[in-house]
């Protein structure tokens, strides 16, 4: 048997001096100027614009629980308490808002931590990276999570925590944030943000100047004083004839010195700090609104291939980690599993649908009783007896959409059944 090997001696070949897990947390964007994690996401709205989109778009996912019974057969555990522990994490949370939280932390900081807590029942509670220390002598897992407070710290057992996180090339035990890899980027989009707010608070001073004539009436000190102070206040900042048509004289021209919009491309460059921000979360772009290639074709398929391309990876590590770390604390968790219901975000509209089970079938699927639940009336008399064509029968025609009967084989049968009348 090839597995011979033992953990402890892996673990036992690389020993850390210090326990402490160097987790980072901030970003340097300029000389001087630095930013955490979570200022980044609260200041550029091309970040929260794309870790909003991950994260709402899995929490609108209700994700349920199974016992698998075979190969080709399984049950939905409604009434399981890992099942209520997920859709009630905790008494002041909702599913939704902990699904949101999770996958933005993990979008943010590349780690989130739900601790196990026990008040009567169980319960799933969001720790803050940003307060988390990992601790752990190995090189394989964390052994001890340190969470910081106000009044101190508390070290909570491995056992005790859900933790998620992603890859890491220097230390497989911590995630590294995607902040990191878009600093570049976000130290660009800051430089061209604080620049911007600098041309508008200044006004008119880099909008242009004023050229006067070499030979001119020549101009004292306190004439050119008093014709500055005029100039600012009735036509920079808030002065009355802000914007107007100012009178100069002595054969002054204003000549323009502004830098536009187009020649300094801020359009362009914040669009390219969206593209590549969302190039980093693999979105594709017309789901966080540059259409710039876009079309209703292209759309259409890129929104059937967002639940399996896009967020499909995400999906699969959440509830995997689950399994590992989650699952196995209940006692009757033997072939019990989640999975989040893609089925109403892949089924395509009502309209698909029914075209694809009439074909598939060969007759109608649908009571008018389920129709009418659907659009939230009420049950009818009748309502639960499946209407069925008189073309729809076995030996018959194989769907209501067949082709109806050549004109000749309807006369005759028509005249066949009139002849039987009149004798």
């Amino acid at each position: 048997m090839p597995f011979v090997i033992s953990q402890g001696v892996l673990e036992a070949v690389h020993q850390y001096q210090t326990a402490t897990i160097p987790v980072g947390g901030a970003v340097v964007l300029a000389d001087g100027v630095a930013r955490d994690y979570a200022s980044i996401w609260r200041t550029q709205p091309q970040v929260r614009t794309v870790v909003s989109f991950l994260a709402r778009n899995i929490a609108q996912l209700g994700i349920h629980v199974y016992r698998r019974l075979s190969d080709v057969d399984r049950v939905r555990l409604a009434d399981h308490p890992l099942a209520a522990l997920l859709s009630r994490p905790n008494p002041f949370t909702t599913r939704y808002r902990l699904i949101e939280a999770l996958v933005s932390d993990l979008a943010i900081y590349d780690n989130a931590i739900l601790a196990k807590t026990a008040a009567g029942v169980p319960a799933l509670v969001r720790l803050d990276p940003r307060y988390v220390t990992p601790i752990s002598s190995n090189q394989f897992t964390v052994e001890t999570y340190r969470y910081r407070g106000t009044t101190g710290y508390r070290d909570i057992p491995a056992a005790q925590v859900v933790h998620f996180r992603g890859y890491n090339p220097e230390d497989g035990r911590w995630g590294c944030s995607p902040m990191e890899t878009l600093r570049r980027i976000l130290s660009e989009e800051f430089q061209a943000g604080h620049y911007r707010e600098q041309l508008w608070r200044n006004g008119a001073r880099l909008m242009g100047y004023l050229q006067r004539p070499v030979d001119a009436p020549e101009w004292g000190k306190g004439a050119r004083d008093r014709f500055r102070r005029s100039w600012q206040e009735q036509y920079t900042g808030n002065g009355g004839k802000a914007g107007g048509t100012p009178i100069l004289e002595d054969g002054m021209t204003f000549v323009p010195a502004s830098v536009t919009p187009e020649a300094a491309q801020y359009i362009e460059a914040r669009k390219l700090t969206r593209e590549e921000v969302a190039s980093a979360f693999h979105i594709p772009l017309p789901m966080v609104g540059i259409l710039d290639h876009a079309t209703y074709s292209n759309i259409t398929e890129q929104h059937k291939n967002l639940y399996q391309d896009t967020l499909g990876p995400w999906l699969t590590m959440i509830t995997e980690e689950l399994h590992l770390q989650l699952v196995p604390d209940f006692p009757d968790a033997a072939d019990v599993y989640l999975e989040f219901n893609l089925a109403e975000k892949l089924r395509g509209s009502f309209e698909e649908q029914a075209a694809q089970l009439q074909t598939a079938t060969g007759a109608p699927w649908m009571t008018r009783n389920e129709a009418r639940a659907r659009v939230n009336l009420p049950q009818i008399d009748g309502g639960d007896e499946l209407v069925t064509p008189l073309n729809v029968l076995t030996g018959g025609q194989a769907s209501p959409t067949d082709t109806a009967p050549e004109p000749k084989t309807v006369l005759a049968t028509a005249t066949r059944l009139l002849e039987g009348v009149t004798r």
